[in-house]
């Protein structure tokens, strides 16, 4: 079966006026053989590498960004003590960061039609890689391709779907997506990924219109779910095989928390959700929020306080850290055309 070839035209006139630095070819479908059905595999239009990746990428410190609004998202990164930030209005334009931080080769993917990000190592075939933009799509989803065999990768089935590494896992760093207003809060000593990434781009503007706010796609999905708005932002993650959805609603505007199968710390006015498996060292903690106190944002019944990215930083657990599911944030339409048994939690 051939692949189909849907397009919006002024997408793709305004993606082609971007394309000086790369080639724009067809991308290649690489083998017959997929784990998705073909012709549901979509070309986007601006071809292989037409949305350049980043691969040498430039940070600047926290004070020194000028281009981020309050309300600008950003992705964050925590390596011991290298914490780092990669904002929406970059991924927006080159939808994979290829990074090495202090002990880590990591893969920051983001797509910014499913409004998804996961960090991935990079590693393929105990051989250190990067990934890129094969300008293919799936289900509205980004599929990533990696540089060594050139095989085809779903973010958000987490696996290959094509190529020589099909059905092959990358194992994956969850990511903690908040605003540029919280993250100064959060981390004003961090490091902030450059606009200066060789690529001549208009980053202060988002690229796809009123598309973050409408109802509307511009390509399809096999999946639908009205039980929320289709941009409605959500954060995902799995419990063994099932995937569980928690809303901003559930949240205060303060920071508050969620003890069910995991512990989910959340607050509208910060932005921010995130999850942590309860049991450590066989032991169900309980936990309870932290005002005014970030990065730490909670405590258990063992006196233990905990910092966003789930490490102890004071009592008798300091230095160790909670386990995380796998999760991300993202559009809700996105997780449902994946997952059409996704359950959405209710207290």
């Amino acid at each position: 079966m051939r692949t189909l070839i849907i397009s919006s035209m002024a997408f793709l006139l305004f993606l082609s006026s971007c394309q000086d630095e790369v080639m724009t070819n067809n991308p290649p479908m690489g083998s017959s053989q997929w784990l998705v059905p073909r012709d549901e595999v979509l070309d986007g239009g601006p071809g292989k590498d037409g949305i350049p990746a980043i691969d040498n990428p430039q940070f600047v410190n926290v004070a020194a960004v000028q281009f981020l609004t309050d309300d600008d998202l950003i992705l964050g990164f925590a390596d011991g003590e290298d914490i780092r930030a990669y904002p929406h209005p970059i991924l927006n334009w080159h939808e994979i960061v290829n990074d090495d931080t202090q002990n880590h080769s990591i893969a920051v993917i983001y797509c910014p039609l499913t409004g998804t990000g996961i960090g991935w190592d990079r590693m393929v075939k105990n051989t250190k890689t990067t990934f890129g933009v094969s300008g293919l799509l799936y289900n509205s989803n980004i599929i990533p391709y990696d540089r060594l065999t050139d095989s085809n990768w779903s973010q958000l089935m987490m696996r290959s779907i094509n190529g020589e590494m099909i059905g092959a896992q990358p194992n994956s760093y969850s990511l903690i997506e908040t605003t540029w207003k919280t993250w100064r809060q959060l981390y004003p000593n961090s490091k902030v990924l450059s606009t200066n990434t060789g690529f001549n781009r208009n980053y202060e503007n988002y690229p796809y219109g009123s598309y973050r706010s409408g109802a509307h796609l511009i390509f399809p999905v096999n999946h639908t779910d009205d039980r929320l708005h289709p941009k409605e932002r959500v954060l995902a993650a799995f419990f063994g095989d099932r995937l569980i959805a928690y809303t901003f609603e559930l949240f205060d505007e303060n920071l508050s928390i969620v003890n069910d199968e995991f512990v989910v710390a959340g607050s509208r006015d910060l932005n921010l959700m995130v999850a942590f498996r309860r049991v450590l060292d066989g032991t169900t903690l309980e936990f309870s929020p932290l005002q005014d106190q970030l990065p730490v944002i909670m405590q258990d019944n063992e006196g233990n306080q905990w910092d966003i990215f789930g490490r102890a930083v004071t009592g008798p657990r300091q230095g160790q850290s909670l386990s995380q599911p796998t999760q991300m944030m993202g559009y809700w339409f996105a997780f449902a055309a994946f997952y059409p048994d996704l359950q959405l939690f209710e207290p």
